[in-house]
């Protein structure tokens, strides 16, 4: 597997039934999602673990990278393809040398774009910015303005992931704008057809976007 940051990025709700995130997760990958981001605010460690290795095997057999949301001693144990942290989180760069040098780093940069370049001089993969739009996960987050996107490519060399409140509707000005990914939680898997909602989004980033996301040439 070589991923690559583009497309559409699913990361998981709050579910502590495995088999009905499995079952979820399933259906997003069968629907075109390119990368898949474990993130559980509520398990705890033996629940994580649990789950982390069976969306693993599955993220496997679909070739799609899972990434490890916060708890980088997780992605060290089930030698998961990536970490994604906070700025404020655990060190980036610590982050980097603990994993190495192949596995994917991500970097919530909020909407600042210094903390984009601290990210890529620690060693990031991709930098994410956000929250865009109203969000039902973190309803207290902070706006960023689209046009930051712009700005971003302008300066950056790194894929963006743009995160907030995304819907089919509201991500094609985000693409427009930069975005090589939008990271989805609620608009995917709460919806009532995940496997169709994630289609949905896949389809609003151009054709050679999307080859790119799965490798093809």
């Amino acid at each position: 597997m070589k991923p690559r940051v583009a497309g559409l990025y699913a990361v998981t709700p709050d579910i502590d039934d495995t088999p009905e995130l499995l079952a979820k997760v399933e259906a997003a990958l069968a629907g075109g999602a390119r990368l898949l981001q474990y993130r559980n605010k509520t398990a705890g460690p033996a629940l994580r673990l649990v789950q982390g290795r069976a969306l693993l095997a599955l993220c496997w057999e679909y070739q799609v990278p899972l990434i490890i949301n916060d708890h980088l001693d997780l992605a060290l144990a089930l030698d998961a393809h990536g970490l994604h942290v906070g700025i404020d989180d655990d060190s980036p760069a610590e982050a980097r040398r603990r994993l190495g040098p192949d596995k994917i780093l991500g970097v919530s940069c909020y909407g600042r774009i210094e903390n984009a370049l601290a990210a890529t001089d620690a060693g990031a993969t991709y930098v994410a910015f956000g929250g865009f739009f109203p969000s039902k996960v973190k309803p207290g987050a902070a706006r960023t303005p689209i046009g930051l996107l712009r700005e971003a490519k302008r300066q950056l060399k790194l894929p963006v992931v743009a995160i907030g409140g995304i819907t089919p509707e509201n991500a094609p000005q985000l693409i427009e704008a930069g975005a090589d990914s939008v990271a989805v939680i609620s608009a995917l898997f709460g919806a009532s057809d995940v496997k169709l909602a994630a289609h949905r989004f896949g389809h609003l980033f151009p054709r050679r976007q999307r080859e790119t996301a799965t490798g093809k040439r």
